[in-house]
């Protein structure tokens, strides 16, 4: 298969599996934009894997499989496999300072989702969010690029904790039905709370969950330093992405109880409108 066609398969994945993440992306220029995408197609086959039904040995196997292809993808050219997203991979690695290494850590956190690792306390939970969440935000990163990297990368990785706290208060119900709880087993204690609507007295819920989002309104504050250190499209796109998850997580924060029952979501209209105004915003 020849780049093009790797790019733009990559990006077809973008407009169809990156339900938020799209509105940020879609403000890139084509070179990023196409770049930011094979990453983001990896990252979507990784996180599906880890996210299967398949059997757990099955599972492991191929995340194996996948780390086995990204150690060999500077050693060997992948336009024989004919594998579209690490021939697009591959050709974003060679024009920009991508990171791949950070992908062995989000292999390393969908093996805990696979083998269903619990966390004890908020230390345990957020090196989980660094893994598949904080290494995403230092792949784009190489992306975007910063005149610190240094500085720039620990603000990368703050945001990707931030938008994965976020996804896991998203996620409680569908979670809980699946036999998962990642919020720590310290918090759930300290309220004695075991997230069951039909067992838990609500005010303990929502206590429970105000506190975990107050947890993350840290982290984004912590992580949107990033953005001044960024071009103007790629601080649109982080403030785009940032900006429908933050809005999501407030919406968590005045509604728990509806949170815990149901998944909630922003519709399209909002999402657009916050990046519309995350582009304007981004004018420097």
């Amino acid at each position: 298969m020849e780049t093009p066609a790797a790019y733009q398969h990559c990006e077809h994945i973008v407009r169809t599996r990156a339900r938020n993440f799209s509105y940020g992306i879609r403000l890139l220029p084509p070179p990023k934009r196409q770049a930011l995408s094979a990453v983001y197609a990896l990252a979507r086959r990784i996180d599906d894997i880890g996210d299967g039904d398949g059997p757990a040995e099955v599972r492991l196997a191929q995340l194996a499989d996948t780390r086995g292809r990204l150690g060999g993808l500077a050693a060997s050219s992948p336009s024989s496999s004919g594998d579209p997203v690490l021939i697009a991979l591959a050709d974003a690695a060679r024009r920009y300072p991508i990171p791949l290494d950070a992908f062995a850590e989000l292999i390393d956190g969908c093996e805990a989702d696979v083998r269903g690792n619990s966390y004890k306390t908020i230390d345990d939970l957020v090196h989980y969010c660094r893994n598949v969440a904080g290494s995403v935000g230092r792949l784009s990163l190489g992306i975007f690029g910063a005149g610190d990297m240094a500085t720039a990368a620990p603000l990368a990785d703050a945001l990707g904790v931030a938008l994965q706290l976020t996804n896991i208060l998203r996620d409680i119900r569908e979670d809980r039905l699946n036999g998962r709880v990642y919020l720590p087993a310290e918090d759930l204690e300290r309220f004695d709370c075991a997230l069951n609507l039909e067992t838990d007295p609500p005010e303990r819920v929502g206590a429970l969950v105000r506190f975990e989002a107050e947890r993350a309104r840290e982290w984004y504050d912590r992580g949107l330093g990033l953005l001044p250190m960024l071009d103007r499209r790629s601080a649109a796109c982080t403030g785009a992405m940032s900006g429908i998850y933050r809005r999501l997580l407030e919406r968590i924060a005045a509604d728990p109880l509806t949170a815990v029952s149901t998944r909630m979501s922003l519709p399209p209209w909002e999402k657009a409108l916050v990046a519309v105004r995350a582009l304007s915003g981004a004018g420097r």
